[in-house]
């Protein structure tokens, strides 16, 4: 009884801390619970409207309905709910309210949808940039573009000259956007330091383009007011659904229980692997068809390399069984053997340990949003509203000296490898004059 009386509290916590402009009635959810269909268009919706938000891309509230249950179903794939019977359900939207209702749950376990929202769409006062500082991990470039290269059937058709005038636009609007982003943080840099002193949080010291605006257009508090508003209900909503999301997921076990008994689930994971394929609708994106194509081409590679893989295992094993085989008995009681084969051992585990690493996640990278903040050699005043208040240097702040050498790292890495590649191409040039009789070549 007291869950009963739980479970709405914990939908309507739910509702309340999705974006206002995707924000459902709890009563919705209860119809597809139940599979009504009354309930699919809006659940259609919601998924769009919180998928285009995920991807960063825009929508509209006329936008077809063929055209929302498209994109859903594309993105959930991409992210790896493959289920038949949603993908399978109609394009006008008329049924499949329980199936969105199963999906939508899923992607708010196995994605984190709530914090993701609440991240992208918080109101920024401060002045950001993005800073990442991880390591490039691709080590086989050079590999996967060599062997791309036969495939390509157009790329010895493609004028050169239309090369060089594509790569030179990418130039101009490269350095266009450099410049851009020179100006820009010019700009932030002379409000900063005209504005030095006017914060009353002593770690800031200065306005940000937002308050600063703020101080000269006064009248745009009432707006940024309701955001915060509006932002500081979604984040206490969040709070009490974060209390109560065990009540939610233990009535999503009686919706698969009741899905279970009319016999809409998998009956064997061997069924449900024959019906793993890509569904029709990504045939509605012209990037799908080729996408999908790399996906398959991949995964043959990777199980060829698992198979000679194991082949090679097993030749090295059957090898080395054979050479101990041949030795004496005595030679094996020796210590030196027992020695010899602790280091081995110690050697490969030295080197699995070496290749975990390296394929590891650091989490001493920073990566994402980071509040810009002008740092002086001496302290922020105590001018403009007041006594500022102290407050500890934040754990996750990162200078622009440090993200400076990073980058010049980085930058150094690059100059290396584009010389590697440069020389490579020196040398296949080379090859290929040597073999052209009568002709010569001069370098540029």
């Amino acid at each position: 009884r007291e869950r009963s009386r739980a479970l709405p509290a914990a939908v309507g916590a739910l509702c309340r801390a999705l974006p206002p402009r995707a924000r459902p009635a709890p009563d919705t959810l209860r119809l597809a619970r139940f599979d009504r269909p009354q309930a699919s268009l809006d659940f259609w919706r919601l998924l769009y409207v919180l998928l285009k938000q995920i991807h960063g891309g825009r929508w509209s509230e006329s936008d077809a309905i063929e055209t929302q249950i498209r994109f859903v179903k594309s993105a959930l794939w991409y992210h790896g709910y493959d289920r038949p019977q949603l993908h399978g359900l109609p394009a006008d939207g008329s049924t499949g309210s329980r199936e969105l209702l199963l999906a939508f749950s899923w992607l708010l376990h196995r994605l984190g949808l709530l914090e993701q929202l609440l991240v992208r769409n918080r109101v920024k006062t401060g002045d950001e940039t993005s800073v990442c500082m991880c390591e490039d991990d691709l080590p086989n470039r050079q590999e996967g573009a060599t062997e791309a290269g036969p495939e390509g059937g157009l790329e010895g058709r493609v004028d050169v000259r239309y090369l060089q005038w594509l790569n030179g636009r990418l130039r101009f609007q490269w350095h266009t956007l450099h410049a851009q982003h020179q100006e820009q943080c010019k700009l932030l840099h002379k409000i900063h330091l005209f504005t030095s002193g006017s914060h009353m949080d002593q770690i800031l010291g200065h306005f940000s383009v937002t308050e600063t605006d703020l101080v000269r257009q006064p009248e745009n508090y009432k707006q940024l007011l309701q955001l915060l508003e509006s932002e500081t209900m979604q984040l206490e909503a969040f709070l009490e659904w974060k209390q109560l999301e065990p009540v939610y997921w233990q009535w999503m076990e009686t919706v698969l229980d009741n899905m279970a008994e009319e016999g809409n689930m998998c009956e064997s994971q061997d069924a449900h692997a024959e019906k793993r394929r890509v569904p029709e609708v990504t045939s509605c994106c012209p990037w799908a068809d080729k996408l999908t194509g790399q996906m398959d081409r991949l995964s043959r590679d990777l199980m060829a390399l698992q198979d000679q893989l194991h082949q090679l295992v097993t030749q090295r094993k059957a090898a080395w069984w054979q050479k101990v085989r041949l030795w004496a008995p005595e030679e094996l009681q020796k210590e030196g053997f027992s020695a010899t084969a602790r280091k081995i051992q110690e050697s490969v585990e030295v080197k699995l340990r070496g290749l975990i690493s390296i394929h590891a996640p650091k989490k001493n990278k920073i990566h994402g949003l980071c509040r810009l903040v002008l740092r002086n050699k001496h302290p922020a005043s105590s001018t403009g509203f007041g006594q500022p208040q102290l407050s500890k240097e934040p754990v996750s702040a990162v200078s622009a000296t440090e993200v400076i050498r990073e980058l010049q790292m980085r930058e150094a890495s690059l100059q290396r490898e584009l010389e590697q590649l440069r020389e490579e191409c020196r040398q296949r040039l080379d090859e290929i004059a040597e073999g052209l009789e009568g002709v010569i070549c001069i370098s540029p």
